[in-house]
């Protein structure tokens, strides 16, 4: 039969300890407290405690975590810079998996797992090994409390041995300065730098004007007077893995004026017997300007009814359209088709911060 009594069970006297027994048996049960402190358990001294040599180990250990950490970080950025996105390789049993997202999170993996599993190896090996009791106190301290809170970090920096342990601790450092690189490194995957590809479109001279819907190249007699075709640069083609970059800002778009109507000189200078030629994209947010006023030669953008006068260097007469359409400069070549003298001469689209 249990000498221990359940919930249920009456306690009789000589159960009870004697006067003046340690607090937190029957004392603290006679207060109202059920639950007995039973006490720390005796101290064992670890063996880093009592030997350096096992503690130089314990310390070489930590630097190796530490170091690996730092190893692994620089393969993470290795294996970002060289690994292609589209190379894929098989691994028994997960089978075909892309080597890039495999190599990133293995590396990175490890890099993390060594500084954490160093920070655990050096806390429980070279770290003290006494365990240590607080009592709960009010939230707000007093001055007695702060003093003893800055001994206490005082002597937890002692205790840690950081000063005296160098080896762990430069390589600490390392380990923990190289690691948010690889946030860094994924950076990239915001974008390609633009570098000047704003600026500039597929047109150049000598390309022909060639008709979005039949795929022909156009001709001066195939764009009459009132009629708003739209064209794309020669050597575009819509199965192209570039078709859809390259036409964002290449698309252009043909009206066909009276020389006389043309107001702009200009604009008269840059067009061929009448026809004039102009980007396609919105200056505002880059929709693509598609409806036609005949009578007033007037152009209107359908997301925000940004308007331009094409008999005027499409400049904007209404909307919120920044600036006006830029114009590319036409003429034809030796076999009668329309052809660019050239880009444009300003960037196509919405405007952006470093247009300068």
């Amino acid at each position: 039969m249990s000498s221990e009594t359940g919930p249920h069970e009456t306690v009789s006297d000589e159960n009870l300890p004697a006067e003046g027994s340690a607090p937190g048996t029957a004392a603290e049960k006679a207060d109202g407290n059920p639950f007995a402190d039973p006490g720390l358990p005796p101290h064992d001294d670890r063996i880093q405690d009592i030997d350096e040599r096992a503690a130089k180990r314990s310390e070489r250990t930590v630097a190796l975590l530490f170091l690996v950490s730092m190893l692994a970080t620089v393969a993470f950025i290795a294996s970002y810079v060289i690994i292609p996105v589209d190379r894929y390789v098989y691994l028994f049993p997960l089978g075909h998996i892309q080597a890039l997202n495999f190599a990133l999170g293995l590396t990175l993996g490890v890099a993390l797992f060594c500084i954490g599993a160093g920070a655990v190896h050096w806390s429980r090996t070279l770290m003290s090994g006494h365990e240590m009791v607080q009592d709960r106190h009010p939230i707000g301290a007093d001055e007695d409390t702060k003093a003893g809170a800055f001994a206490a970090f005082a002597d937890g920096a002692r205790d840690s041995q950081f000063g005296r342990r160098k080896l762990i601790r430069n390589t600490m450092y390392g380990a923990l300065a190289l690691v948010p690189l690889s946030g860094v490194v994924l950076l990239r995957d915001l974008g390609p730098l633009p570098e000047d590809k704003l600026r500039h479109t597929m047109w150049e001279r000598g390309l022909r004007l060639i008709n979005e819907n039949t795929m022909e190249p156009l001709r001066p007699e195939d764009v009459t007077i009132g009629s708003l075709s739209f064209a794309m640069p020669e050597g575009l083609s819509p199965e192209g893995h570039e078709f859809h970059t390259e036409i964002a800002k290449a698309a252009l778009m043909l009206v066909r004026l009276a020389p006389e109507d043309i107001k702009d000189p200009q604009e008269l200078d840059w067009s061929y017997d009448g026809i004039v030629a102009y980007s396609k994209i919105c200056t505002h947010v880059g929709c693509p300007v598609s409806l036609y006023e005949q009578q007033t030669h007037h152009v209107l953008c359908p997301c925000h009814q940004s308007t331009f006068d094409l008999a005027d260097g499409a400049r904007v007469i209404f909307g919120p359209a920044g600036h006006p359409l830029p114009q590319l400069r036409i003429g034809v070549d030796d076999e009668g088709y329309l052809m660019a003298l050239g880009d444009f001469a300003e960037p196509v689209g919405p405007s952006f911060w470093e247009r300068g």
